[in-house]
């Protein structure tokens, strides 16, 4: 398939700070896209959860730390609501530490979080019938730093990009939601992230396609007009 810029690369460059300072961890962003979350580093990160397993729960919360704002972007983008969203990761970060004892440590933890979130939201929203509806907007939904020269023009910009965005992500459906959200605003990889929808990868990459193609159909119903 042609690369194309797509809707998200217009509205990642709207919301990017027009600063973005040199040597950004791991977790923060890049190029003014939010990345997967975590500042962890993956032999620490299999440490904390060996130490977790020998029944200590302190080190649970330097992963939980890592990977909230991510979680919480994700689902949110599922939920629609950030009430509903924390539910949901909290109740996956509860899941995942009783399931650390099965967790196979040659894996990342990460994909395997955001499974189970993913999983989880999927199971509220069957159990309370909800319909999705964006009801909340917050900024740190983007996992972008402050904008350092932003003023008032500026933030106006980025607040109403911001709302555009989840409109139109409102309106497509949540297979193709989900997998926007994981690759174009998390910046999983194909393979992480067809381990977490538990997908072959060439699936991931026509889910994906089609996804952008419904995404830039419901921006342009909302008068969105972009190169």
């Amino acid at each position: 398939m042609a690369s194309q810029r797509g809707p998200l690369d217009f509205f990642n460059s709207l919301l990017a700070p027009v600063t973005v300072e040199a040597g950004a961890p791991a977790g923060g962003t890049t190029g003014g896209r939010a990345t997967k979350g975590g500042e962890v580093q993956p032999e620490l990160e299999r440490e904390l959860i060996r130490k977790c397993r020998a029944g200590d729960p302190r080190f649970y919360e330097p992963l939980v730390r890592a990977y909230e704002p991510a979680g919480l972007r994700l689902a949110t983008a599922m939920m629609g609501n950030e009430d509903d969203a924390q539910d949901a990761l909290q109740e996956a970060f509860v899941k995942a530490y009783d399931a650390l004892p099965r967790f196979d440590l040659a894996r990342p933890f990460g994909p395997w979080f955001f499974q189970i979130l993913r999983n989880q939201c999927r199971d509220m929203l069957r159990t309370r019938k909800a319909k999705f509806r964006m009801e909340t907007i917050d900024e740190r939904l983007d996992g972008r730093p402050a904008d350092p020269e932003k003023g008032p023009e500026r933030s106006r910009q980025r607040n109403a990009a911001r709302e555009t965005l989840w409109r139109g992500l409102e309106r497509v459906g949540e297979e193709h939601r989900e997998v926007l959200v994981l690759k174009d605003l998390q910046g999983f990889r194909y393979s992480e992230i067809a381990q977490i929808l538990e997908v072959p990868e060439g699936t991931v990459a026509s889910r994906l396609f089609h996804a952008r193609q419904a995404l830039h159909a419901a921006l342009t119903e909302l008068g969105v007009r972009y190169p």
